[in-house]
């Protein structure tokens, strides 16, 4: 296991995150199938509380937080938590505040989805915006966690959040026996860091295979050349997945050998998209089909293999839908 992260703070997390969080199911299509030729097994984390998985990392850290005694959070008794989020890392730890009855102030880029920052003030946390660049998001986080003397629960860059992350891929490999691969999408890295992480305890030889957009490709680029990228602009439909790869994830995908990463294209994601939604029926978002669209363009040899795919979230803005539905009426 990583040396940031033992197996012990997973199954922990575990633990902690059980009265909150919802076992999400795990669905299939022989549509998706065909179009593959393998078996494929959908984490349906859309389905999770807040619309993704970032509800279990965010309620492991603010457990944790809350925890008497945890020398891991020196601010623990601000009762106050400071994140910075394109919106699903907000809700989540906008809620899991909200459930501990701890005060939450979100940053979010200026560009954000508008029905994520709705659903964020919806959960009871305060929003301030800033430039959608990691130096305006630090340095928000910076003035208002000195102003406020509030913990920093980053959406990627914190043991805690990654240990709950990790708790979908435990739950995938324990109800999908005998997986051969499994897809997560990789934006900030909490997600797969965490999946690579309970699968290389439970199930060493599955291959965990990352995802990524070509529009922000920072991530493929980072491990290729051994030196994390923060300061780029992402160009992609992919809003969730537009956060630099994190410090401490790039630090477990290299030490627990991420076994490759796929980038797609933004046509390919849309297609993905369009595909889940009208042949599986389950409502995702666009980066929750960045790691389904590897398997519909034969970017892995899937043929006759057991594949789990991690729907990160299903957190989709349907204003403007309605609104050409109504335009036709």
């Amino acid at each position: 296991m990583s040396e940031h992260i033992p197996w012990e703070d997973i199954a922990t997390a575990r633990g902690r995150i059980v009265p909150f969080a919802h076992r999400t199911p795990v669905h299939t299509s022989r549509l998706l199938d065909a179009a593959c030729g393998s078996a494929v097994f959908l984490k349906c984390e859309n389905l999770q509380r807040t619309g993704s998985f970032k509800f279990r990392g965010a309620t492991n850290a603010v457990a944790a937080l809350c925890s008497p005694g945890d020398p891991r959070y020196a601010t623990a008794r601000s009762r106050s938590v400071v994140a910075d989020s394109s919106g699903n890392h907000a809700q989540a730890l906008a809620l899991a505040a909200c459930l501990h009855q701890v005060k939450a102030t979100i940053v979010m880029p200026e560009n954000a989805n508008p029905a994520k920052v709705k659903a964020t003030r919806g959960y009871g946390a305060d929003i301030v915006f800033c430039p959608p660049t990691h130096e305006g998001r630090r340095a928000a986080v910076e003035r208002l966690v000195e102003d406020a003397d509030a913990a920093y629960v980053s959406p990627h860059d914190d043991p805690f959040v990654i240990a709950g992350q990790a708790t979908a891929a435990c739950e995938l490999m324990e109800d999908v026996p005998n997986l051969d691969v499994i897809l997560a999408p990789l934006g900030g890295g909490g997600l797969l860091s965490g999946t690579l992480l309970a699968a290389r305890h439970m199930r060493p030889k599955v291959r965990v295979i990352g995802c990524e957009p070509t529009g922000a490709d920072d991530a493929a680029r980072s491990l290729r050349s051994g030196e994390r990228i923060t300061d780029f602009v992402p160009h992609t439909v992919a809003d969730g997945l537009r956060t630099p790869l994190g410090r401490l994830p790039f630090e477990i995908l290299r030490q627990q050998a991420l076994d490759e990463i796929f980038l797609v294209s933004e046509d390919e994601i849309l297609a993905a998209l369009r595909f889940v939604w009208e042949r599986a029926k389950l409502v995702i978002e666009p980066s929750a089909a960045v790691a389904v669209a590897p398997l519909l363009f034969g970017k892995l040899a899937a043929s006759g293999l057991r594949v789990g795919v991690i729907l990160s979230g299903g957190n989709v803005d349907f204003g403007p839908f309605f609104a050409t539905l109504q335009g036709a009426s």
